[in-house]
């Protein structure tokens, strides 16, 4: 038998406690989006304001450190907070991250932001540093799973072989994008065994790209001890963490050609170098066959037979074997760039899909789905089953 008849009593701290526990048993982590109200900053750490509808509004609190965005009355935004109850038995939410929304607040963010880092120096083109020349190795930090990321990756392999690539992947739009962007960066600083940091996105609206506005995340990519390219977004679109960056690219494509060197250019400068080469070896022969001509002409022709043609001659021969000695070097050279010009098209992925080859990318396990790549489509399946193959 149930008695309705008890009503059970609690302290005013005891229901705090209660009604927090509840709280975060039913909300652990809620996104609430409204209008920034009574925006304040107390003692230089908290951060207080309201976010309302037409209707309704409710307290927010937060550190003045996890602001990673500027605020002011009247922004659109996001925050993620906790619900609860305070011992003064005041509803608010603990803040933990805000994001502008919609064009306008996002824009009056990034003024605010581009403001202040540029009065601190940060976007100074005088602290840009250059990229190497001798580039081997490039760290790519982006979501595997992007258009802007397989563009780039397929210019890479076709403008130039044998580059290393390492990828970290993130997520490259939404609350949690900067932090996984800013531990990617730090994970490549400290490991340092790549010479460039590449930060990869392909287009998307003003609130895709938002995240790349992160005041963290710009002041990690200014503060790299590797040196950093962006290719984010558009050509139209700039973030500030393009301007942090020591390069920025347009978009990622045209990052992957800042990065490498065209086949076919660098084939036509050493082409051009060569003959060069053998036109100044040419007007040094029939310099010196002048120069021998104009001495001849001054002896008289007992002297001429019987000391300079001899000399004359055998000069010549010098010079005909060195000739011969040089022109052999330039066959040498044109030909070890031949060949490595076979090996770097035999190893090309696109000839290997060519021949009826297949790239499978992705976690290969039962229920998972993974990209099938051949040399005319894109195909993603589901792995229905995985067995051991049987070698003999």
């Amino acid at each position: 038998m149930t008695d309705f008849s008890k009503t059970e009593t609690f302290t005013p701290t005891e229901f705090v406690g209660v009604v927090n526990q509840t709280l975060e048993y039913a909300y652990s982590s809620v996104l609430v989006t409204g209008e920034v109200a009574s925006f304040k900053v107390n003692q230089g750490k908290w951060v207080f304001f309201d976010l309302k509808d037409e209707e309704t509004s409710v307290s927010c609190f937060m550190t003045l450190w996890s602001l990673r965005q500027p605020l002011e009355d009247g922004m659109k935004v996001t925050v993620r907070a906790v619900p609860k109850l305070t011992k003064w038995g005041k509803f608010s939410l603990t803040v933990s991250t805000v994001q502008p929304v919609g064009e306008g607040s996002l824009k009056k963010a990034y003024e605010l932001l581009k403001k202040k880092l540029t009065a601190e120096g940060l976007f100074d083109p005088a602290k840009k540093r250059s990229l190497p020349d001798d580039l081997l190795r490039v760290g790519v930090i982006s979501s595997t799973q992007a258009a802007g990321y397989a563009d780039f990756i397929k210019i890479i392999n076709a403008r130039w072989g044998g580059m290393k690539v390492q990828v970290a992947h993130t997520q490259v739009q939404g609350m949690d994008a900067p932090d996984q962007i800013i531990r990617a960066l730090q994970y490549f600083n400290e490991r340092a065994d790549v010479q460039v940091i590449a930060i990869l996105r392909g287009g998307g609206s003003a609130d895709d790209l938002s995240c790349f506005n992160d005041e963290k995340l710009v002041r990690e990519i200014a503060s790299s001890r590797i040196p950093v390219i962006t290719g984010i977004g558009h050509e139209v679109d700039e973030s500030l963490s393009d301007l942090a960056a020591d390069v920025r690219a347009s978009t990622p494509s045209n990052a992957a050609e800042i990065l490498t060197r065209d086949q076919a250019e660098e084939l036509e400068k050493l082409s051009r170098s060569m003959n060069r080469v053998n036109q100044v070896l040419l007007q040094q022969v029939d310099q010196a066959r002048f120069e021998n001509r104009e001495k001849v002409q001054k002896v008289s022709r007992g002297l001429l037979t019987k000391y300079i043609e001899p000399s004359l001659e055998a000069n010549k021969n010098k010079m005909t074997q060195m000739l011969q000695k040089i022109q052999g070097k330039v066959t040498e050279m044109q030909q070890n760039v031949q060949s490595k010009l076979k090996l770097l098209e035999a190893l090309n992925p696109e000839q290997v899909l060519a021949q009826g080859y297949a790239i499978l990318s992705g976690k290969i396990s039962p229920g998972m789905l993974i990209k099938i790549t051949t040399f005319s489509s894109d195909i993603e399946a589901e792995v229905k089953k995985v067995m051991e193959r049987n070698k003999n």
